[in-house]
């Protein structure tokens, strides 16, 4: 039982329903994160607007869905880990054994993947205040200071949809069942 209304474009207070409708239309069902952020129309849009700047960074979308998987995985939040590992199977591409490494906050096979996902954990971890080591590895990663941005722009993402899932506990979309996660929620590793 979520801890919060799960709302839709019936429901929902007017300045969320023409945003809900357009992304169930868009998706071709209505993500329950979706249907918690309507409680706040200012939340909903706020999300879907850092969620569009998002995609037009620098970063591939491989490797803005380590960010997601990695920030959710470390965050606890299933809903994203299992939301994002749909993207990064169906989208992105990515191979099923670099998905399930960052699911489980291990470093994935891919040395960009892998670089993008300690990079991101670093972030977490240290409040954005990165040693020159970690930043020296993500830059010796091919990874530019535009890069580095933009993971903190992914983590900010990340944060806003794994607080209000774990705040309002929905429950799981039915086309993402196939993704859950049962992860230990815990901070990434030192």
């Amino acid at each position: 039982m979520p801890r919060l209304p799960l709302l839709g474009p019936a429901d929902a207070p007017a300045e969320a329903r023409e945003r809900l409708a357009a992304a169930e239309q868009a998706n071709g069902f209505l993500p329950n994160l979706l249907r918690v952020l309507a409680n706040a129309p200012v939340a909903l849009e706020a999300y879907q607007t850092l969620s569009g700047i998002n995609a037009r960074a620098g970063l591939s979308l491989a490797e803005r869905e380590a960010v997601q998987i990695t920030a959710a995985a470390t965050h606890g939040c299933g809903f994203c880990v299992a939301g994002h590992t749909a993207i990064a199977t169906r989208k992105a591409g990515l191979d099923a054994a670099d998905i399930e490494a960052l699911r489980v906050l291990a470093p994935p096979a891919d040395p960009r993947l892998a670089a993008v996902a300690a990079f991101t954990a670093a972030v977490i971890r240290r409040r954005g205040r990165v040693t020159e080591a970690e930043l020296a590895a993500f830059r010796a990663a091919g990874f530019t200071e535009a890069h580095a941005l933009e993971v903190v722009l992914g983590v900010a993402l990340a944060t806003l949809c794994n607080f209000a899932n774990n705040l309002a506990d929905p429950p799981l979309n039915a086309e993402l069942e196939a993704f859950r996660w049962a992860g230990v929620p815990r901070l990434a590793a030192e």
